[in-house]
C-alpha cells in the first residue's frame, strides 16, 4: 500500500479511538481495559481514569505470545488471572479504535469466559 493509504487508515483509527474514549471512563472498581495491537504482539492494561492510574497490565512480548486469535485467548487468560488477583471482576472494554473482530473479539470473549464481566 502507498503511504497515503496507510496514513488514511491510521487517521480513521484515531478518529474511532477518540469517539470511543469520549464515552468510556474507568473507575477503581470498574477499570477501563484498553488493548493495543502491534504487528507482532498484543498488549492490554486496566486503567483507572478517575485517579489516572494503571491497575494491571499484560504484555504479549514478555509472555512470548504473538498477535493471533489463539494467542490472544492465552494472553486474556493470564490477564484475567491478574485482574482477579487485584480484586477486579468487572471492567469496561476499550477496543482502542480497532474493529471488534478477530483478535480483539477473541481477547474480549476469553476475558468473559475467565470470569471478567465486560
Amino acid at each position: 500500500m502507498t503511504n497515503k493509504i496507510l496514513e488514511l487508515k491510521k487517521n480513521l483509527r484515531i478518529k474511532r479511538k477518540m469517539r470511543i474514549r469520549d464515552k468510556l471512563k474507568g473507575t477503581t472498581t470498574r477499570p477501563r481495559i484498553s488493548i493495543f495491537r502491534s504487528n507482532k504482539y498484543l498488549y492490554a492494561q486496566a486503567i483507572d481514569d478517575v485517579n489516572g492510574v494503571t491497575l494491571a497490565t499484560v504484555d504479549g512480548m514478555k509472555l512470548k505470545l504473538g498477535n493471533n486469535k489463539d494467542q490472544a485467548e492465552q494472553i486474556a487468560v493470564v490477564f484475567a488471572k491478574t485482574l482477579k488477583d487485584k480484586g477486579i471482576s468487572s471492567a469496561i472494554f476499550d477496543r482502542n479504535g480497532y474493529l471488534f473482530h478477530g483478535v480483539v473479539k477473541a481477547f474480549a470473549d476469553s476475558l468473559r469466559e475467565n470470569g471478567i464481566t465486560l
